[in-house]
């Protein structure tokens, strides 16, 4: 009898961990955006769930080199000369098996708009942050550490 309570008190704790597991799994949350050719950190940006479509908005620069408050110089249409505090720049993602895509995101460095793939690492706590035109395999990738 005791072995198969003690069975049941550890199925219980590994189930309760897989469902842990599984929201932290997950792109929403805040992240510290790492430079991919410098390894500095650049930002903190905050990834929402709207509906089923992720989000993400800039919560603080981090470094730039155009000061402590950067405008977006080099965007077009609404986000041009605007702060990127603030500014959303990236929309349109949806779950996709174990990746989120189908959105895009935007450069404010050089104000060009990317497709763009999320992959979050088993447990958590990195997001690989995908950019590219036309095919995966032609991008930029970054990875981004959770801050909560």
């Amino acid at each position: 009898m005791k072995s198969l309570l003690r069975a049941a008190v550890v199925a219980a704790l590994l189930l309760g961990a897989g469902s842990v597991f599984a929201a932290e799994s997950t792109p929403v949350g805040t992240w510290k955006t790492i430079d991919d050719e410098t390894g500095k950190p650049k930002s903190i940006v905050k990834i929402t769930d709207d509906a089923g479509e992720l989000k993400a908005t800039v919560v603080e620069v981090l470094q730039s080199d155009d000061g402590p408050h950067p405008i977006c110089k080099n965007c077009d249409g609404e986000r041009k000369d605007k702060p990127i505090e603030g500014m959303n720049i990236m929309w349109g993602v949806h779950k996709d098996g174990d990746v989120w895509d189908g959105g895009k995101i935007l450069d404010p460095k050089t104000g060009k708009v990317y497709k763009v793939k999320l992959q979050p690492s088993a447990d958590g706590s990195k997001l690989t942050v995908r950019g590219y035109i036309g095919f995966s395999l032609l991008g930029r990738s970054q990875e981004w550490q959770r801050q909560e």
